[in-house]
């Protein structure tokens, strides 16, 4: 059998269904003028069987990963070092937003037709590959808790119960941050470890983040109780953050993360366990069709 020039689109089943499948239907179309044999997967496992042959995963041009963030997440994890092509059809689409990708199937097939791809950083914590951002305690005890009690597709709203619970419940216990090989940890309540600069709402944690640039960029927020969250928020919110004196800015290729008492840790949006944690950055690690 005779396996043509390929792409790979996996569908996210909520978020690639009702009135988003008429942009996987435009891609597709597009693909196919494009002399490229689209092949839909709705079923992870089905595609995982059919890069495991040769035939097909020599002739793979690239993977579209048609969903949200999460759908780009779980991509970048199952297949390293294979090109990824984004067709935001989330909620946030944080990182498509990030690289000026439109929710258009059309311009994302045009986009792998010319082959336009861009080289992007990736986190690494433990064997989990991320892309736009890490943190440690309130903010993923946040997470944790949305999730804990997620019925179905979570929507903004959905965050709104768990943040009054994490602002009356959370204890916010000191964790110790060793960045590359100094010995000397630093000390904070909070910590974001930013690769993109993409958060939800349109917060902007670390201004000067860039996805390509071989780093992690930390911001540490060093004290913990119920008002100096909220006074953090609104200072994120205004862009002030950065400029306060118990906010600090670090960048590190390298991050391990300990605490006395387990600190709870979330990877775009998503929970990832406990401390104690290490956090590396692949630079140039991600190809995405731009």
């Amino acid at each position: 059998m005779t396996v043509t020039r390929w792409v790979a689109v996996q569908r996210n089943p909520v978020s690639g269904a009702g009135p988003n499948r008429a942009a996987i239907v435009e891609l597709i179309v597009r693909l196919r003028e494009h002399g490229l044999l689209p092949r839909l997967f709705a079923n992870r496992e089905r595609l995982r069987r059919r890069l495991d042959d040769p035939r097909w995963r020599e002739q793979l041009v690239g993977i579209v990963a048609a969903g949200g963030d999460g759908t780009v997440g779980d991509v970048i994890n199952r297949f390293p070092g294979v090109p990824v092509a984004i067709l935001p059809l989330g909620n946030e689409n944080l990182l498509a937003g990030h690289l000026g990708i439109p929710r258009s199937g059309r311009a994302v097939a045009d986009r792998i037709a010319a082959n336009r791809r861009h080289a992007l950083d990736v986190g690494v914590l433990g064997n989990r590959r991320f892309t736009l951002m890490a943190s440690a305690g309130f903010d993923a005890d946040v997470v944790h808790r949305t999730h804990a009690a997620r019925t179905g597709h979570i929507t903004r709203g959905r965050y709104v119960g768990p943040i009054l619970r994490s602002l009356l419940r959370y204890r916010f216990h000191e964790m110790r941050l060793y960045i590359d090989d100094d010995l000397t940890p630093m000390p904070a309540r909070m910590a974001v470890i930013v690769n993109v600069p993409a958060y939800a709402i349109g917060l902007e944690l670390a201004a000067s983040a860039r996805g390509d640039d071989g780093v992690l960029d930390l911001r540490l927020f060093e004290h913990g109780s119920i008002f100096r969250m909220i006074l953090y928020f609104v200072r994120v919110l205004a862009g002030t953050h950065e400029r306060m004196r118990d906010v600090r800015s670090v960048r590190a290729s390298r991050v391990r993360i300990e605490s006395d008492e387990p600190v709870p840790i979330q990877v775009d949006g998503d929970p990832a366990g406990r401390t104690p944690v290490e956090i590396h950055i692949l630079p140039g690690a991600l190809e995405v069709f731009v």
